[in-house]
């Protein structure tokens, strides 16, 4: 009987080792140089850290992080920043670099992505009546005009609902500095599904299943000599 006993506990220790190797292999050992937990919070950029901590709605179109105004001309690596999204020897080239020569951190990839943000956020908030969400990224002529129609639409008791599926295509297409005033155009197409609803919900516009193309050409504009890094949107064209 006590041989039965020991044959039973030694197949129990075996699997159980057996286990235990098994579950080593697959969750591995600590080394002691494992990364630490990704923290989601830590990584954020102080801007967001301030939006979501009550600060303002303000997108910073991106700039280069490390560049400092010099006012000494444009940067070394010009050329390499504009021949992605300006032909040399074109206006817009030449209007991008003369933004660079007074401001040598301004990178149009950056600012293109930057672009990318302000309008999902901008279209959004248009649809939503957000103004508050709104006013820092617009012109005051350009919030007027943003007012004046979620202004109507209320007074006609309707709401809107826009979903941006995604931006298919964005590129510059002008650019100019008068003064310390540069502006910046892009052409921004998108895809998108929009529909009004009066106030008892039935469809007045748009419709809720179907995905339109949208054409947008929106122009930026910032000082380059102000401290302030944000762009604001003073124009708007559908084209």
């Amino acid at each position: 009987m006590s041989e039965i006993f020991d044959i039973y506990n030694l197949m129990i220790l075996a699997l159980a080792v057996a286990i235990f190797l098994r579950l080593r292999s697959v969750l591995g050992r600590r080394t002691g140089n494992e990364r630490p937990p990704y923290d989601p919070y830590a990584a954020k950029s102080g801007q967001e850290a301030a939006r979501e901590t009550g600060g303002d709605n303000v997108v910073s179109l991106p700039r280069q992080p490390s560049a400092e105004r010099a006012g000494g001309g444009a940067p070394a690596d010009a050329e390499e920043r504009l021949s992605p999204v300006a032909k040399k020897g074109t206006p817009l080239y030449d209007a991008l670099h003369g933004i660079m020569s007074v401001d040598p951190s301004f990178d149009p990839k950056n600012f293109m992505s930057g672009a990318s943000m302000a309008y999902e956020m901008i279209v959004t908030a248009f649809a939503n009546g957000d103004r508050d969400t709104l006013r820092p990224l617009l012109s005051s002529e350009v919030m007027e005009g943003f007012d004046a129609a979620i202004s109507s639409r209320e007074a006609a008791g309707q709401t809107m609902s826009t979903t941006l599926i995604g931006i298919e295509k964005l590129a510059l297409t002008d650019a100019s500095l008068k003064g310390d005033v540069a502006r910046v155009t892009a052409r921004i197409d998108s895809q998108m599904i929009t529909a009004t609803y009066d106030k008892g919900g039935a469809l007045v516009d748009g419709d809720p299943n179907k995905v339109v193309d949208v054409v947008d050409v929106w122009t930026f504009e910032r000082r380059v000599t102000a401290k302030d890094p944000n762009w604001v949107l003073v124009a708007t064209e559908s084209a």
